[in-house]
């Protein structure tokens, strides 16, 4: 790391100590575990003085410390999401390829393609570079996936040494999927796509998370973005309201590259989840294609998640109480087991996806077991069906391999790399 000198500069003097950390490490090649928690201490201590002087929020220096601090604890999951979370250095390559290298180096290839994809689609800079080493991750992965194919026999025919499993998160799968439905997804009522890009005067791109007041022309309508709902890895959902009218609000679900598969859930589940349970899903009443970008307008439901409940009662000191733990505990039985039954998973199972829902109306005691007046109204709503799976789609008898990549939340399967089905929610349930 070069050190510049700077009296001015409050940064100057973590950098000095931080150097002096790691070159003690290299004198010692690497064995000097003393080193090691003194520079993991150093970069805690600078990140914690320093990420929220707004001098340094788009300083790459300081983006190679929380990557130096990312590679040292062994968590660029968390990282990453905190960057993302706070908007900030998602314009540098460097962020990219230090998530994508970590990810290739822990053997998660389609995870570590992905980060390589979002950081090009985000024209992070230099992005020649970036496509450059994403090119030869590429080539590596060819030769990789090449030398683990089964051998052929005699006859021409390979020998298959365990039984055949299936990513269902795989952008090849996907894609292969959509190709054969698309024919059928054309039909469905909301969906509209076009070849080219998105037009409109507000450029998709300059949404940021502060966005207020901003108006999105979609499909004839105009959405004043009233401010970031959300944000995952591909896309940010903003509440919107639509032709400016404050009682008719919803959530912006903007993508980049474009996604339909999410609407094809959403259709899935208006088809097979029965009129009383629905509610318990979240709905999508139309979704826009462009070639660079998707917009899916989804219902706004504004009373927070079950983690916001959760963290609110952490706060303070206390736990939520048992009769609602049982109550909960007891909705999210319910549609998993509504799920389920018709060939759906969810894929993300956590207290971040599940929304709370409140009955406008006094709630009966007796009217609980039957979930009939305002009960159909209480409980929880799942959303972001990104990662859902239509079981229905692949042979009797299908399992899955893949890795959801969703800290504390990776059932054991996973963890063990064996082959899963339901368990990927239903371990996400009992946690």
């Amino acid at each position: 790391m070069e050190i510049i000198s700077n009296n001015d500069d409050p940064f100057f003097s973590c950098l000095c100590s931080i150097k002096a950390a790691l070159d003690e490490i290299k004198k010692s090649n690497n064995n000097n575990n003393k080193a090691r928690e003194t520079l993991n201490n150093l970069l805690l201590s600078c990140i914690s003085k320093l990420k929220d002087d707004d001098r340094y929020r788009n300083d790459i220096r300081f983006l190679k410390i929380w990557i130096l601090y990312a590679d040292s604890i062994q968590d660029f999951d968390s990282v990453f999401k905190m960057l993302e979370k706070e908007d900030v250095y998602l314009s540098y390559a460097i962020l990219y390829l230090s998530y994508a290298m970590f990810l290739e180096d822990k053997g998660n290839f389609i995870e570590a393609d992905r980060v390589y994809r979002l950081g090009i689609s985000r024209d992070a800079q230099p992005l020649e570079e970036l496509k450059r080493v994403h090119l030869e991750f590429r080539k590596r992965l060819g030769q990789v996936l090449n030398v683990g194919q089964p051998q052929k026999n005699g006859n021409g025919k390979s020998d298959k040494l365990e039984k055949s499993l299936i990513n269902p998160w795989s952008l090849d799968t996907i894609n292969d999927l959509l190709k054969k439905m698309m024919p059928n997804m054309m039909k469905f009522k909301g969906y509209y796509a076009s070849t080219k890009n998105y037009s409109g005067k507000v450029p998709l791109s300059s949404l940021q998370n502060s966005s207020r007041n901003k108006i999105i022309e979609i499909g004839g309508k105009k959405y004043q973005i009233k401010g970031c709902a959300g944000q995952g890895g591909f896309a940010k959902v903003f509440k919107a309201c639509v032709n400016s009218n404050p009682d008719e609000v919803v959530a912006l679900k903007i993508q980049k590259p474009p996604f339909p598969w999410e609407f094809y859930l959403y259709r899935q589940l208006d088809k097979r989840i029965s009129d009383e349970e629905r509610s318990s899903f979240s709905s999508a009443d139309r979704v826009h294609i462009y070639s660079d970008y998707s917009i899916l307008v989804c219902d706004y439901i504004d009373h927070g998640t079950l983690q916001d409940a959760i963290n609110s009662y952490i706060v303070v000191g206390q736990r939520m109480q048992e009769v609602l733990c049982i109550y909960y505990s007891i909705e999210m039985l319910r549609m998993l087991e509504a799920l389920h039954s018709v060939g759906i998973i969810h894929g993300d199972f956590k207290p971040d996806n599940l929304l709370m829902r409140y009955a406008r109306d006094g709630l009966k005691a007796d009217e609980f077991c039957t979930r009939t007046g305002p009960w159909r109204d209480q409980g929880l709503c799942l959303i972001d069906w990104g990662r859902g799976i239509d079981v229905n789609l692949f042979p009797v008898g299908t399992e899955f391999n893949g890795d959801c990549r969703t800290s504390g939340f990776r059932c054991v399967e996973i963890q063990e790399k064996r082959p899963w089905k339901f368990q990927v929610s239903l371990f996400c349930y009992c946690k």
